[in-house]
């Protein structure tokens, strides 16, 4: 009988794309991803919570497990292997700059710089804002996300802003952020009578690209979802990340590279905390390192750390899944 396999070859690849959703820190739970879905798992339009961060440049991995050999006898001979130490670490650059590749790649809280009230004292991360919008019942958070604020607090919006929306600070210490934490309060201190402060540092960002009586159109979904009572909104005009800070962003990871003969090869880390501050890179345009003066390309640098979960089938602790799917009718 004729053997109808094609033989294997090394995947083919162009480049990586990345995929990232929250951890939930207090609990330190992860998303996973199971390599079985990726059937389920159009690369345009991932499930959620995955979020797709687009193609990235340079991707690197390392791994820094180290093994210890136990001797025995006289003279000493290697009877076995123990891994002493393991570490895993990845880096790249992103193609595009948007709120959470700047989150990513700043490491620390990435605040909202919020419109400011006239005459307010300057504050290098944007001083005290401008009263935010309680929202009103029956805010979705679909494909065409609507926010209802009513029509005249719609009035002080515009089709481009953008907006950050989440809870009032009232107190809250440890995470605070809806949908993924953007921060860390150790004390209500620290944070005085900041009622914005959660607002500064959510992830729940959008742009309005439509307005119709009171609801704000926004062009993308929200990561928290379907907005909660006691949520509001406030105009972001820009975003600030601090070199410095005791916080540590923490996601989960994705990186896919498509086989040009129908495979796929996946890394999946579901806890990545970033280890180095913000960081760019210049290009020139034309793919050489630009001269002074020269239109150029900047990217966003980010580098990270893998930390453990364990593995639901034997209780392993882990910091990386590679998986790879081979194309239709590979020898394997």
């Amino acid at each position: 009988m004729a053997n109808n396999l094609i033989a294997s070859v090394a995947p083919v690849t162009r480049r990586v794309r990345a995929y990232f959703a929250p951890v939930n820190r207090t609990a330190r739970q992860a998303t996973i991803f199971d390599a079985s879905g990726i059937a389920g798992f159009p690369l345009d339009t991932p499930p959620a919570p995955w979020v797709d961060l687009g193609w990235c440049f340079g991707f690197t991995r390392r791994s820094g497990t180290k093994t210890e050999a136990p001797t025995a006898g006289a003279p000493g001979i290697a009877i076995g292997q123990t891994r002493t130490e393991v570490e895993a670490q990845v880096a790249f650059q992103f193609e595009s700059w948007g709120k959470l590749q700047l989150a990513l790649s700043a490491g620390v809280q990435q605040m909202n710089v919020l419109r400011v009230q006239p005459g307010s004292a300057a504050n290098g991360s944007g001083g005290i804002a401008v009263a935010a919008v309680a929202l009103i019942a029956g805010s979705t958070a679909t494909a065409s996300t609507a926010l209802d604020v009513g029509p005249a607090a719609a009035a002080g919006f515009a089709v481009g802003d953008v907006i950050a929306v989440d809870i009032d600070y009232t107190g809250q210490t440890g995470f605070v952020g809806s949908g993924v934490s953007g921060g860390y309060v150790k004390s209500v201190t620290a944070i005085g009578g900041g009622v914005d402060y959660v607002r500064r540092i959510t992830l729940n960002v959008a742009r309005i690209t439509a307005i119709t009586g009171g609801v704000l159109t926004l062009g993308s979904a929200l990561i928290a979802g379907v907005p909660t009572a006691g949520m509001k909104v406030s105009h972001v005009v820009g975003f600030c990340d601090r070199e410095g800070g005791s916080y540590f962003q923490e996601w989960s990871a994705l990186f896919l590279l498509p086989g040009a003969q129908g495979d796929m090869v996946a890394f999946h880390y579901p806890r990545l905390q970033a280890i180095g501050g913000a960081a760019e890179s210049r290009e020139g345009l034309v793919g050489v390192q630009a001269a002074s003066g020269d239109m150029a390309r900047m990217r966003l640098a980010g580098s990270f750390r893998a930390l453990p979960v364990a593995d639901a089938n034997d209780g392993e602790m882990v910091v990386c899944f590679r998986s790879y799917l081979p194309g239709a009718m590979r020898a394997i």
